[in-house]
């Protein structure tokens, strides 16, 4: 261990004792994200359990120099929480108290350990829920940090929407209050968004103030399956131009469902074909209504028609289902390695980028089911990348490239919900141009002039 990291640690053991770790084994948890990026052990791992302790690890890692890599629940799919340069791994994951629900104007108040899960479980006898689903068991901070969005989004907006103000420790250590509970403000640099989606290079965000909406009154979900994926995508395209408010729209190709019918044991029912997943929030008549329009224009596309689950245990069967589509997919090439691409493109493009995915794809000769949130025009392929060819992942890396550069082509972006962190800093300059990055790097060097607040991430170098 170098001898400014040993100072760290020998201050940092006397104020947290065993929350200061060095052991192997948890340093290796620490190394690394759900990616395929190498992974680097940090020098220690600090378990932090208030603000105190994040304002106690930052000043000191910044007066030696020292690289701190903020860390939630470690599920990241671009590297964003592996520490390239070793230093200290910032554990935020046992910062989880939900500190205040304000029932009449539908806010609370969190840490950043929270998880979506955690949260709904405690709003639900209060009549709110937090709509920001990204399908795993992530913390809300680390979706902060990311910029997190997921099957819910189409209605109830990304994480970005429902942040309202934010407590975040700077490199320095000082300690700044962003937001508030008011729904709209006109007062000075909006420092929430600026955090929102930084990935832990701007500061440690440890508290979080939410927005909350009502429990819908009327649920009901939908399958509706297709002879083509062309005729599926056309089926999105309608419904969201023809305004309908679906709470959820998720397409799975026939690849994509094939796995998930074999991992979640869907019902003997649906077949392996490109399918849509569908969710209606409302009052019992507006939920009626909405079906019956989506339900129409698939039909006019040729759709073999709706599967209707109705009933709590039925929706969360099938939601289950779409949010393993990961694990689902992996599993179909056991040993395999799965690289997540994560293009989003205006809705008009929506058929041309995800069909020419398709085909991208099947030059490639691998195997990457399609599946995404396309309602928003944001779609994922998840390239399987099997242990046993060498050239795989060269392969994988290379049909990555393709199906972003037909992204940004079609005017969209080459991260709609994943963030940049390791796996997408190439892109950025293509989507954003050399003086919009070198603002971006400007904030950096402001904000953290010594460079230790997640370094490596976002910016090549």
């Amino acid at each position: 261990m170098p001898d400014a990291m040993e100072a760290v640690a020998t201050t940092l053991r006397e104020a947290l004792g065993e929350r200061l770790s060095v052991n192997n084994a948890i340093r290796e948890q620490h190394s690394h994200g759900e990616d395929t990026t190498t992974p680097v052990m940090p020098d220690a791992v600090v378990f932090a359990e208030t603000t105190t302790d994040v304002v106690r690890t930052v000043t000191l890692c910044h007066q030696h120099g020292i690289a701190v890599t903020p860390f939630g629940a470690g599920t990241s799919l671009e590297g964003h929480v592996t520490p390239v340069r070793g230093g200290v791994s910032l554990d935020v994951s046992r910062m989880a108290a939900i500190l205040e629900v304000n029932q009449e104007d539908m806010d609370c108040l969190i840490e950043p350990g929270v998880t979506r899960q955690q949260l709904n479980d405690h709003l639900r006898d209060r009549g709110l829920f937090f709509p920001v689903d990204p399908g795993s068991h992530c913390t809300i901070g680390g979706m902060c940090a990311t910029r997190a969005s997921g099957t819910n989004a189409v209605r109830y907006g990304t994480i970005r929407e429902n942040v309202l103000g934010l407590e975040v420790v700077l490199a320095d250590g000082r300690v700044i209050q962003t937001g508030g509970r008011t729904r709209k403000a006109a007062n000075g640099y909006d420092l929430t968004r600026l955090m929102i989606g930084s990935e832990g290079t701007l500061g440690v965000i440890t508290k979080i103030r939410l927005r909350l909406h009502g429990i819908p009154e009327a649920q009901s979900a939908a399958v509706c399956q297709f002879s083509t994926l062309a005729a599926c995508v056309e089926t999105v395209i309608a419904t969201m131009q023809a305004g309908i408010p679906v709470a959820r729209i998720e397409l799975l190709d026939e690849v994509q469902m094939g796995a998930c019918i074999a991992f979640s044991k869907l019902p003997a029912s649906f077949a392996p074909i490109p399918t849509l997943f569908l969710e209606f929030h409302g009052t019992p008549a507006a939920v009626r209504e909405q079906a019956e329009a989506v339900e129409e224009i698939a039909r006019d596309n040729g759709a073999a028609g709706f599967d209707w689950a109705t009933d709590a245990d039925a929706r969360n069967r099938l939601w289950k289902a779409r949010h393993d589509a990961y694990w689902a997919a992996i599993a179909m090439v056991p040993g395999s390695r799965g690289i997540a691409t994560d293009v989003c493109v205006p809705i008009s493009n929506l058929a041309e980028a995800l069909l020419g995915a398709r085909e991208d794809i099947e030059a490639s000769g691998l195997l990457a089911p399609i599946v995404g949130h396309v309602g928003d025009g944001n779609f994922h392929t998840v390239i399987l990348v099997p242990g046993d060819q060498p050239d795989a992942l060269e392969r994988a890396w290379a049909l990555d490239k393709k199906i972003v550069a037909r992204g940004l082509a079609l005017g969209g972006t080459c991260s709609g919900e994943h963030g940049i962190g390791l796996g997408k800093r190439e892109f950025l300059e293509t989507e954003h141009g050399l003086e919009a990055l070198a603002v971006m790097r400007s904030l950096k060097t402001a904000l953290d002039p010594k460079g230790i607040l997640n370094p490596g991430k976002i910016f090549r170098n």
